[in-house]
């Protein structure tokens, strides 16, 4: 046979061509999908709960009540069991006829956050109920006006966590 009497083929089948398509096209749907798991997720993502001011590509956030309670000396240590939650004073001026805020902050899903009022009693401040302590929390203890604020971690499977200003050390 001779280079003339060859039976032609379409390109279609020739595998070159579909190679010089799928990676354009597998490019495309790749990107696709990252831009609708991109836009499906949900709400907020920011690891840190604080309320923050976006000034290009700045967030700023209000240090000012981490700063009262370091100036107070504050910190405190936050314990769960028997059907409580219960805060105790370590260290500084609390105002111990004033409520507190005791914010639960799950570090990957904010669906489970949480906040827990908590009433003074003789020992400190108390509260029904318990904490899930089977996956970690981002905890924060602050007063119903918000002017200072503690901050610590609780570990899973921990009855308690000590709670400090977060701008302590500084």
């Amino acid at each position: 046979m001779t280079l003339d009497n060859r039976v032609k083929r379409s390109a279609w089948r020739e595998p070159m061509v579909w190679l010089v398509a799928a990676i354009p096209a597998a490019a495309v749907v790749a990107t696709i999908a990252l831009l609708v798991t991109a836009t499906r997720s949900s709400g907020n993502n920011d690891l840190v709960a604080d309320e923050v001011q976006r000034t290009a590509q700045v967030q700023v956030a209000d240090l000012g009540p981490d700063a009262a309670a370091q100036q107070l000396q504050l910190s405190a240590v936050v314990r769960t069991g028997k059907g409580i939650v219960e805060v105790l004073p370590v260290d500084g001026g609390f105002d111990r006829n004033a409520s507190l805020v005791l914010a639960l902050h799950h570090p990957a899903r904010a669906a489970l956050d949480r906040d827990i009022a908590l009433l003074p009693v003789k020992t400190g401040w108390r509260s029904d109920g318990e904490i899930d302590v089977s996956h970690d929390w981002n905890v924060e203890l602050r007063p119903a006006d918000g002017a200072w604020r503690l901050r610590g971690r609780w570990s899973s499977g921990q009855q308690a966590t000590y709670l400090r200003p977060a701008l302590a050390g500084e």
